[in-house]
Parts: structure tokens; C-alpha cells; sequence
């Protein structure tokens, strides 16, 4: 009792600081207080444990999907929340099938079997699989200089690996990934019949890393799946002593129609401007391979987490809080462009939108998405993070699913949480993104960087330039 009573007279007291003294000082102890309470709690660690172990595979239009949805609405309605409501949203259904196979046959080296995972979106290869020559190549540039006379009833093998060159292993990864998402398609063109691509992942291992390919509607598709690094070297090293061997691909991958789901919701109303939004948010659907701990589970529970540390603090915003776990990320993106839309529908005012979806790692700061005015105010805030180790405000991209308010709202500010990213890409869509996986203090310091860059914005009006 002692303890409860302590812990409410400290709620108490920050209330009144806030209220009263907005000095530059003031600002500071709450800044603290975020900090110190998203550290010493467990509550979204727990909570992302229990998606993670419960909806493993949430893939839009699965029963997994289902229950995640059910479980963030049930934690965020658990809450003090003014609002709590889902968001109906139309998403892809495809459907991953049997287990994929892929196997090297050699006259002179013998057999091999690969690790080998299809990309979303893909179609299959059809029961009985498909068997033909392979053609390796680096740059998709390759395809038009072999042309059809070259690539015609083959199998192309992307096999350009992760540029680790770069600190930034985002920057890594799009240097990369074109051969992922573009390169089926566009080898369709030119006659072949299916692609196998190296997994674009900074680790080298014996996990495929799924992803969605380029869906031509109405166009020719073809088999498309994600080698393992492991499986592309040893595919590359047999190529190189029988260039004349064959791979065996088998997938029964296929697409379904689009099935209802809902993005999930929940709101803190605003005391002065209750009408302008500040949205947080990460994505509800992972991968079907993997529990999605840091893709984009973290996420998700990190927003959530905002609202509960402004609860405990007694933390009242100006402008209404709104936490989203948007559904659909990674194939279609059906959430956040219909968030976006039925935002603008509904007249509503958009003043500064924050993603999580960079994994679960040590916060370093802000990737912003604004106008130079804008810019300047939020990279005035970086002070107060420097105490946290956070020293990043730059100008960049936000995120997937908040960027769509762009379309709408020319002046809303959007921002991305940037997180240290030299292992994200070694567990991003493969089987090894698991809970086990999340430092729960790195997690909490996400949490509270998130509430404090949304308390500040609203609290000093920081985007308010005119």
C-alpha cells in the first residue's frame, strides 16, 4: 500500500510539473521520468512474448493475423484509453503452400539439397515442380544483355550479395534488394522460368530470407524463391565446375482473394487541440516463416507502450495520441494507405507521425521527413537526448505505413525511429527473427525515446513555424 501510494503521489507531482513550470528544465525531469519508467518496466517485453509465441506467422489473411489483431485490441482495451476501435482494412491472401524444394542435380558432382524459401507473392511451380539449366548472374542489367536467346526456359540465379560496405546496413540492403523485388518479373520477360535468389541478409547462414516480389497483374509470373546464403555459394561453386548442371525447384505457392482485416487502434485525446493527430505506430503482420519479434512486433508493442508510460506519468497531451498497429505492411501495404485515406476523408488534421520498424535495437535517433523549417525545430530537440546516447536527427525517410499521409497532408512531419542496425538484417524475414532474439532494456529505450519526441513536439508546439 506504502509503495502504491508513493508511486501516486509521484504521478501526481510530474502532473503538476508539467502543467505548471514548462521550463527548459522541467522539460528535462520529464524527459527523465519517460526514461526511468519504460526502463524499469516489463510490460511490453511481456506483451511482445506473448504475440510472438501465440501468432507466430501472422502473415496478412491467416488465422494468426486473426488473433494478433484480438490481442493488441484486447491489451490497448485493458487500458485508460479514450478509444480504443479497429480500422476494417482489405488485405492479400497468398498462401506459402508445401515446403519448398530445391535441389541441384550434376552429372558430375551428384546431388544437393538447398535451403530455399519462396518470396510472397510468388506462384508455384505446379505439383510436379519444374526442372532446367541455370543461368547465375550479379546485376539485373545481365538480363537484357543475355536477352531471351540467352535466359529462354531457364532458371535465373541472382546470386549479388549484401553490399556490407556501408555502416548503414539499410543502405546495404537497397543497394540489394532490387534483384528480390524486381528481378522475377523481369526476367519473365525474357523467358525464363523461374528465378532463385540470394538471400539479401548481412549474415552468412543457412536461413532464407523471405520478402515479397513484384506482382504483375495480368502479366506472366514466374516461381520465384529466396536461396539461403549458404545454399547460394554452394550453387555458385558448382556452377563453376559443371556449368551444365540442373536445378529441381518445387513450390505450390499461390494467391487467394483478398480477405477483411483491420488495423488496430487506440487514443489518448488531446486537452487543447483534441482534433490534431500525432500517430505512432509499427506493423501488426510478420513474415509467415518467423515470430516477427523485431519485424515489426517490437514495434507494435513500443506504441503501445507510448500511451502506457503517458497514463502512469499522468502525461496529458495536447493534441490526441494515437497508437496504430497497421496490418499489411509487407506485401500490400493496405493499411497505411487506408489509414491515410479515411484520415483525409474524415477531415482530420495530421501534426507529426513516428514508426517504429527498425528493430528492437539501442535507439540513435530520428530519421525526419519535413520542411526545412520543421527540420530545424526537430533537430533543436536533439539536446535533450543526449543524456540517452541518442546524437542521429537527420533528414530521411520515415516508414512504410505512416509515409502514405504524405499523399494527404502536406505539411504533417514524419519520422522514423533509427535504431543501431549492424544485426537487423541478419534476422530481418527469416526464421531466426524470434523473441529470443530482443534485449528488453534496448526495446524499453525505444519505448521511451518514441513518448519523449512525441511529448516534446506537442508540449513546446515544436512544429508550429509559423
Amino acid at each position: 500500500m506504502m509503495k502504491m501510494f508513493f508511486l501516486l503521489k509521484k504521478q501526481i507531482l510530474l502532473a503538476l510539473l508539467i502543467a505548471t513550470s514548462l521550463s527548459g528544465r522541467a522539460h528535462d525531469n520529464v524527459i527523465r521520468a519517460i526514461f526511468e519508467n519504460a526502463l524499469n518496466s516489463d510490460v511490453a517485453y511481456e506483451n511482445l512474448r506473448i504475440l510472438c509465441e501465440t501468432t507466430e506467422g501472422r502473415i496478412s489473411g491467416t488465422p494468426e493475423a486473426a488473433a494478433a489483431v484480438e490481442f493488441t485490441r484486447q491489451i490497448m482495451a485493458g487500458m485508460d484509453l479514450d478509444s480504443v476501435y479497429l480500422q476494417e482494412v482489405m488485405v492479400p491472401n497468398w498462401k506459402r503452400g508445401e515446403p519448398e524444394v530445391a535441389r541441384i542435380i550434376s552429372s558430375k558432382l551428384g546431388t544437393a539439397e538447398l535451403s530455399v524459401l519462396a518470396f510472397g507473392l510468388s506462384v508455384g511451380t505446379g505439383p510436379g515442380g519444374l526442372l532446367a539449366d541455370v543461368v547465375e548472374l550479379h546485376h539485373l542489367s545481365e538480363l537484357e544483355e543475355l536477352g531471351r536467346e540467352g535466359l529462354e526456359g531457364k532458371i535465373v540465379f541472382f546470386n549479388r550479395p549484401f553490399d556490407q560496405s556501408h555502416y548503414n546496413t539499410f543502405a546495404g540492403y537497397s543497394a540489394t534488394v532490387d534483384q528480390r523485388f524486381r528481378g522475377p518479373a523481369m526476367a519473365a520477360e525474357y523467358g525464363a522460368v523461374a528465378t532463385v535468389v540470394r538471400s539479401v541478409t548481412s549474415a552468412v547462414h543457412d536461413y532464407p530470407h523471405t520478402g515479397v516480389t513484384r506482382y504483375v497483374e495480368g502479366g506472366k509470373n514466374i516461381p520465384a524463391l529466396a536461396l539461403s546464403p549458404v545454399a547460394a555459394n554452394i550453387l555458385s561453386d558448382w556452377l563453376k565446375t559443371d556449368p551444365g548442371l540442373q536445378l529441381y525447384l518445387r513450390n505450390t505457392s499461390h494467391r487467394l482473394p483478398d480477405v477483411l482485416s483491420y488495423n488496430v487502434i487506440g487514443e489518448i485525446r488531446g486537452s487543447t487541440y483534441p482534433n490534431q493527430i500525432i500517430t505512432v505506430g509499427g506493423h501488426l503482420d510478420a513474415w509467415d516463416n518467423s515470430q516477427g519479434a523485431h519485424d515489426d512486433g517490437a514495434g507494435c508493442m513500443q506504441s503501445i507502450d507510448v500511451l502506457r508510460i503517458f497514463l502512469e506519468l499522468g502525461i496529458q497531451p495536447k493534441r490526441t495520441v494515437r497508437a496504430v498497429m497497421f496490418m499489411d505492411e509487407e506485401i500490400r501495404q493496405r493499411g497505411g494507405n487506408k489509414y491515410a485515406a479515411l484520415a483525409h476523408e474524415r477531415g482530420e488534421e495530421h501534426y507529426f507521425a513516428i514508426e517504429s520498424d527498425r528493430g528492437a535495437f539501442t535507439p540513435r535517433g530520428f530519421s525526419i521527413d519535413t520542411n526545412e523549417a520543421r527540420l530545424a525545430a526537430m533537430k533543436a530537440l536533439q539536446p535533450y537526448f543526449t543524456p540517452y546516447g541518442m546524437h542521429e536527427f537527420f533528414a530521411g525517410g520515415s516508414g512504410v505505413d505512416i509515409a502514405p499521409l504524405k499523399n494527404y497532408y502536406d505539411d504533417v512531419t514524419l519520422v522514423g525511429l533509427v535504431t543501431d542496425s549492424q544485426r537487423y538484417f541478419d534476422l530481418h524475414h527469416a526464421a531466426t527473427d524470434t523473441f529470443d532474439q530482443v534485449n528488453r532494456r534496448e526495446m524499453q529505450l525505444g519505448s521511451a525515446a518514441m513518448a519523449a519526441i512525441i511529448y516534446l513536439v506537442d508540449a513546446l508546439d515544436a512544429l508550429v513555424t509559423e
